[in-house]
This record gives C-alpha cells, sequence and structure tokens, in this order.
C-alpha cells in the first residue's frame, strides 16, 4: 500500500482536497509534441530517479515534463520495490523556473492562449501538491540554479540537498509574477521575515545560506551526491514500516554523507547579522501595508555613520528600495497580501488558492510584459508595469487575484488521507532548528546560558551539522545575558 503523510489539519481534508479532487488522476498523459526526452527515469534497487534534462533551457519547467512525472510518481507510489525517489537536474542547474516565455507567448493570443497559460498551472500545480504530500521519501538534489517551477518540485518535500552550487530565488515579481509552486506555504514560515523579503525582492541565497536559511534540509558538496545516490538504493524497508520510520531511516543515511560546512562561508547576510535585523523591523508583520515597510526601508538608507552596522545597512536599504521600485507594483501588493494571509492556507488551499492567483495573472498585462522586456526582447529593456507605481496599485485591484475557493476551477490529483497538512508533517526533526524553538527553548526551558542552549539543540539533532553554527548566530542576534539570564529581543 502507498504510505502517505501525516494528516495535521483533518477539517481542511474535507473541505478543500475532496472537493478539489479529480476522478481520474490517472488520466494525466502525454500529448503530440511533447519533447520525448525532456525528463529521463532510472531505477536501481530500491532508488527511483527523476533527472530534469533539457540543460540548454536550464531545465525550465513545461507542461512536457509535468506530463512524464506525474504518472511515474502515482505508478512508484504503488510499487513495493520502490523506496525512495531522487530528483536531480542535467547541467547547472536543477531547475531555473517554468517556462515563462512559452506562457507569455500564449496569453498574446488572448483568452483562448490565457486558457492554455491556466490549464499548465493546474497541471504544475497539481504535480507539486502531488511532491507535497508524496508518500515515500522524496529526494531532492538542488545541485545548481533552483528559482521558480523548480522550487516547486522541491520546496514542500522533506529532503532537499543544497551544494555548493545551489542558486536559489523567486524572481516571480520581477516579471510581473507572484511567488508560486507553494511559496505561499512554505515562504512565510521562514524565520522572522526573511521570506517576504525574498518573495518581493527576487533575493538570491547561495550555497549554504540556502542551508541556513531552511530552504534545504541538508548541505552536501556536490562531489558526495552519486554516492549518496547509490547507498539510498541499497535501503530496505518491511512492508509494515511507518512512514516517519523511513524518512527518519533516509534522514540518517543522507547525514552520513555531511562532512563539514565550508569555513570560510559563515552564516551571512540576507539570512544573518546586521542586515538580518532591519529586514525582520522593516518587514514586521505589524506594518500595515508595503508602503509602511518601505517607509521603514528609507529610514535606513542614510544611517548616522557611526551606528554598528552603519554602512552595512545603508547599503542594504538603498539596494531593496531600488530593487522594489523595479519590481512590477501589482505583483509587489499582491505578494504582500498573500504572504501576510497564506500562513493559514493549509498545503491543499496553497495550490487551489494559487491557481486562482496565477490565473488572474495570466489575465494582466504586466506578466506579458515583464516576460517579454526581460526574457524576449534582445537586449532586454525596462518593463512598463500596468500602472507603473505602488500607490495607483488599488485595493480593488488586489482583491482580484484572491478569489474565494469555490470559485477557482482547479482540481487536485491526490486525495484521501495524507493529501492534506496544516504544518509540514517531519519539519521537527528534518533541517535546522527555527529560531522560534530557539527562543522558545530559552524562555520556558530556564537555559540562562549560549552555551548552554548551543549545547541542548546540537544533542536534540543528534549533532547535525549546522546546528550550533545556526544557534549561535541566532543567539548573537536576538539574544543579550540581563541578570545572570539569556533575555531574548523583541523580533
Amino acid at each position: 500500500m502507498p504510505l502517505r503523510a501525516k494528516i495535521l489539519h483533518p477539517a481542511m481534508t474535507g473541505s478543500v482536497v475532496k472537493k478539489f479532487a479529480t476522478a481520474s488522476p490517472a488520466a494525466v498523459k502525454e500529448q503530440p509534441g511533447d519533447e520525448p526526452n525532456d525528463v529521463l527515469f532510472s531505477s536501481n534497487q530500491g532508488v527511483r530517479t527523476i533527472t530534469l534534462n533539457r540543460p540548454k533551457k536550464l531545465n525550465s519547467l513545461d507542461g512536457s515534463m509535468c506530463r512524464k512525472i506525474i504518472p511515474r510518481l502515482q505508478e512508484w507510489s504503488k510499487s513495493q520495490m520502490a523506496n525512495v525517489v531522487v530528483i536531480k537536474g542535467e547541467g547547472r542547474a536543477f531547475c531555473a523556473g517554468g517556462d515563462v516565455s512559452s506562457l507569455a507567448a500564449n496569453n498574446k493570443k488572448g483568452a483562448e492562449g490565457q486558457q492554455v497559460s491556466k490549464d499548465f498551472f493546474k497541471l504544475e500545480y497539481g504535480l507539486d501538491h502531488m511532491i507535497a504530500t508524496y508518500g515515500k521519501p522524496y529526494v531532492a538534489f538542488l545541485d545548481g540554479i533552483t528559482m521558480g517551477g523548480g522550487v516547486g518540485l522541491s520546496i514542500n518535500a522533506p529532503f532537499r540537498i543544497a551544494t555548493e552550487n545551489t542558486v536559489f530565488a523567486m524572481p516571480e515579481t520581477t516579471i510581473g509574477f507572484f511567488p508560486d509552486v507553494g511559496a505561499s506555504f512554505f515562504l512565510p514560515r521562514m524565520d522572522g521575515e526573511l521570506g517576504m523579503y525574498l518573495a518581493l525582492t527576487s533575493e538570491q541565497l547561495k550555497g549554504v545560506n540556502v542551508f541556513y536559511a531552511g530552504v534545504a534540509t541538508h548541505y552536501l558538496h556536490s562531489s558526495s551526491l552519486p554516492d549518496l545516490e547509490a547507498r539510498l538504493a541499497e535501503l530496505e524497508f518491511k512492508d509494515y514500516d511507518s512512514a516517519e520510520h523511513r524518512v527518519r531511516v533516509v534522514n540518517d543515511t543522507i547525514e552520513e554523507f555531511c562532512t563539514g560546512l565550508p569555513h570560510d562561508q559563515p552564516i551571512s547576510a540576507p539570512v544573518a547579522g546586521n542586515v538580518r535585523k532591519a529586514i525582520d523591523y522593516c518587514f514586521h508583520s505589524n506594518r500595515q501595508d508595503v508602503d509602511a515597510c518601505l517607509k521603514e526601508v528609507a529610514s535606513f538608507s542614510e544611517m548616522n555613520p557611526e551606528e554598528p552596522g552603519a554602512e552595512e545597512i545603508s547599503k542594504w536599504a538603498q539596494k531593496t528600495l531600488k530593487t522594489i521600485k523595479q519590481r512590477s507594483p501589482t505583483s509587489v501588493k499582491v505578494t504582500y497580501r498573500q504572504l501576510r494571509n497564506s500562513k493559514q492556507w493549509s498545503i491543499a488551499e496553497t495550490f487551489v488558492r494559487e491557481h486562482g492567483m496565477a490565473s488572474r495573472f495570466m489575465e494582466h498585462p504586466d506578466f506579458v510584459e515583464g516576460v517579454t522586456a526581460l526574457l524576449v526582447d534582445k537586449p532586454k529593456r525596462t518593463p512598463n508595469w500596468s500602472p507603473n507605481e505602488l500607490n495607483e496599485v488599488t485595493e480593488a485591484t488586489v482583491d482580484e487575484f484572491f478569489p474565494s475557493p469555490d470559485k477557482i476551477a482547479m482540481e487536485l490529483m491526490v486525495s484521501g488521507k495524507g493529501a492534506d497538512y496544516a504544518e509540514p508533517p517531519y519539519a521537527h526533526f528534518l533541517g535546522l532548528p527555527t529560531e522560534k524553538e530557539i527562543e522558545g527553548a530559552i524562555q520556558h526551558q530556564g537555559m540562562t546560558s549560549k552555551e548552554q542552549v548551543v549545547e541542548a539543540f546540537v544533542s536534540k539533532f543528534n549533532g547535525k551539522q549546522g546546528v550550533a553554527e545556526k544557534v549561535n548566530e541566532v543567539l548573537e542576534r536576538r539574544t543579550k545575558e540581563e541578570g545572570g539570564r539569556l533575555v531574548v529581543d523583541a523580533a
């Protein structure tokens, strides 16, 4: 029997999954014109490997690829021989995003072409939901560029392995779109306001910082990946082994290959330090709107040079203001509301609501304009957004991107037990501890020194690499010693 993830939100399973489940999930088939070798599949003992194979296009995801991957995942979920799924990319990218140039070309044809684009997102988000709720361990090798659609193939899966080659970003506001593919679920759950900042600015994270930020659950040198894949193939499970047991075994196996972090690359901005403090302050959830956030950013653009970190923070503030001004104003305002609200969405509701948002963007001129100006025209040019200023985007306009779920034509391909959850099922022992966990330990477990906190978390996470480094950074940035005890600064 295929194993499913633990249900943490049974009420939403009934209201969202059943309502939006399709009656015939096996109907996804390749179509005439699909590229024959854009995805490769292989089997080695208990491992089933998916290789994205469009290296000249940085493995950009299109409908042809989705139509190949979905039936394989369905097949493997039922196979007693398939124990672990590995997904990776050929060349220097894992997956650099969706094939947005094709979508923009569709949209230029009017309503009929826009519907073709909407149907692609229905297919893509259905695949992403399948991955997010897959019943067998699913391991993504993020060995290269991982953006947009590539994030959807990995971010809500239990295992995400970064390497020295990883470059992560959600660049959607750059082209007049929004952070999709499950980012509504993942980004608000990142530490502090880092997710909001990455969403609005399209800032990149590289290498080990992808791991420290929580985007990846593990960090390995790329040279270790072939040996890890071979070792995963050797794993054997009994029929009655629970899903969590299998995940823990795979986790322990990956940890065997974690041979150290790069000593010359400490946790850095925007994940850590003075810039991170500024991000959490400026984009705090108590800000009324994105304009209020930018007002706070502007206040840091000309700091007193004598203040700690003044030069670094001022440069960050100036860059952030310039960057967001270049983004689609509609995308910025929609994204801000999205991430303020979406932490309350379950994983199934996330993909349904994102399809409603994507459908509206396919009708909006900014998507075609952004893709054409920045990715199609040579040389690229500055997009002419409509409207072109943040203050011209009304709340009523933003409302149009958030239809009620019962008005969204989205069908999920996975239903029943495990098809929905409110929080990631295995996040409590995969990846690094969150800032909230660290803060809670200080406030509720009576820890009085930084050393005590670090030792406690290193022990709790069984000596996992990166735990001591992250806990130390959080303690340095968020705490102070006062009256013989640790005190957490307000976020």
